[in-house]
């Protein structure tokens, strides 16, 4: 039997100077069901998260809260590793960019940049944005500002300089190998333009703060904090060690998920130095778009940063799972508001997917005595419902493929509405008098059905469906998508069920 494919998904690692917000919750969460996905397709995930802890962000950051660097990003870092608890994030490993390990593969590549000539000494003088943590030409500047309107300075250094500038046509000849290397397409378009435009050398080494990794030989400089950050791809796999098992079964990583603000970071300079180290670039890097709320652009300043925990606590973990992943395409900007959420909770969740496995559940422990119905010979409706259940699988994977998750809980709910308009025009509740035996069949056929649905929706809500199928008494071992479809494990008739309990309650203003 040959090995289970590898899919190695990793979020940004997130920078320490601040507590979680939806931002990050929102692109772990992509990345999370994404892992769980490809788990129960039968791949070997691997699925990273971290934070990036040096810098003079996070130097100032640590200054004004009284406290040393290392302590403080001990605090933060441990908000990060909270937050993966509180959304049920199933990460494989999470990174510090302060780890023994990591900073002995960001010297290990520093060195093998320097060995193969892509890095020298020279002089830094210009704009530089602390709160970037990126440098920016003049032509850049808007009113003064860096374009994402963060503050610049003027910055006059000793530094050492990655020969970026070499590696424009390089990286042409890339893009045009791999055209979707960066998703969606429009920010392909945006990245190729930006290298198209020109390349010119990047500063990566600062020898204003302290606070970051040395580079090797001269500890007067520390290295350029997104050079540090990047490598945690690969010193996760344990880079330098390129024959290790990690490295060898998940380097090149399949995905990158990052917000759009970091893409140039990504899809530029991190394929411009893996390909100066001699070390293969990602397959794709994903760059999906940002969240207001309530129409506003969110802010410090304006006091509506959404904190995951409030969300959690006030709509239930699955509920702000599935209304964070379906209710804007993956890619693009979202608007949160509280209106869409309680539509989304009520009407998808309880009314839809809720109802249907409450109801057909009910009709089963009441008329057939608490076990999975025995069918008898199947109608031309029946075989089509079960014919759409067993071609789910595919298309959603086609979905998830394009990390279009939005479009995968679309099919899913097809399948429940679907599934609801038989019950309709079945209507068992009056075929338990009529016609015993095609009620038996009906229900047969529609708990077979929420079971498809209940596994395809695992990634998504995962507490919600894992309470469905043990009501469907579906056995751990059996839960993956191999027990989909025709050839799969389909219920037993006499299979003894739990009693029924609802599993969306619908949401009830205050």
């Amino acid at each position: 039997m040959s090995a289970p494919e590898a899919f190695y998904v990793t979020t940004p690692i997130y920078y320490v100077n601040d507590s979680p917000h939806i931002g990050h919750a929102y692109t772990t969460l992509a990345c999370d069901a994404l892992a769980r996905f490809m788990r129960l397709d039968g791949r070997r995930v691997r699925f990273l998260t971290g934070t990036d802890e040096h810098g003079q962000k996070v130097e100032k950051a640590a200054r004004e809260a009284g406290l040393d660097p290392q302590r403080f990003t001990d605090q933060v870092s441990q908000r990060f590793r909270e937050l993966l608890a509180l959304m049920d994030f199933s990460a494989d490993d999470f990174i510090r960019t302060t780890e023994a390990r990591h900073k002995r593969a960001v010297q290990a590549l520093w060195r093998r940049l320097v060995e193969r000539g892509h890095i020298y000494l020279g002089k830094y003088a210009g704009w530089y944005s602390v709160r970037d943590e990126s440098y920016y030409t003049e032509s850049e500047l808007v009113d003064g500002r860096a374009p994402t309107g963060a503050p610049v300075e003027w910055v006059e250094e000793p530094s050492y300089f990655f020969r970026l500038s070499a590696w424009q046509q390089p990286l042409l000849e890339f893009y045009a190998r791999h055209p979707d290397f960066v998703l969606p397409p429009s920010r392909f378009n945006e990245v190729v333009s930006f290298v198209r435009g020109g390349l010119t050398d990047l500063s990566v080494s600062r020898t204003t703060f302290r606070w970051g990794i040395p580079v090797p030989d001269d500890p007067e400089h520390v290295i350029y904090v997104w050079l540090d950050a990047l490598t945690n791809y690969i010193s996760a796999l344990g880079y330098p060690d390129t024959e290790s098992e990690l490295f060898r079964t998940f380097w090149p990583a399949d995905l990158h998920v990052i917000g759009k603000d970091i893409l140039r970071f990504h899809a530029v300079y991190w394929p411009a130095f893996l390909l100066a180290a001699g070390v293969e670039p990602p397959r794709r890097v994903f760059a999906h778009g940002w969240w207001t709320n309530e129409g506003q652009k969110i802010s410090k300043s304006l006091g509506n940063v959404i904190d995951p925990h409030a969300l959690v606590g006030t709509y239930g973990l699955d509920q702000t799972r599935y209304f964070l992943l379906r209710e804007v395409p993956f890619g693009q900007d979202g608007d949160f508001r509280h209106e869409a959420m309680v539509r989304r909770i009520n009407h998808d969740l309880a009314n839809d997917y809720g109802n249907l496995a409450q109801r057909v559940l009910s009709m089963i422990a009441r008329n057939c005595e608490g076990r999975v119905p025995q069918p008898g010979p199947l109608a031309a409706a029946d075989e089509a419902l079960l014919a759409r259940a067993h071609a789910l699988l595919p298309a959603v994977r086609d979905a998830m493929a394009e990390q279009a998750l939005h479009r995968a809980l679309e099919l899913i709910w097809e399948l429940v509405g679907e599934a609801n308009r038989y019950v309709d025009a079945q209507a068992p509740w009056a075929l338990r008098k009529s016609d015993p035996g095609r009620m038996r069949t009906v229900l047969w056929v529609l708990a077979e059905t929420i079971r498809h649905i209940a596994l395809l929706s695992l990634p998504f809500v995962p507490g919600a469906a894992s309470r469905l199928l043990d009501q469907l008494a579906v056995a751990q071992e059996d839960r993956h998508f191999a027990a989909l479809g025709p050839a799969g494990r389909p219920l037993a008739p006499g299979t003894a069920l739990p009693a029924p309990r609802g599993v969306f309650p619908r949401w009830q203003e205050a």
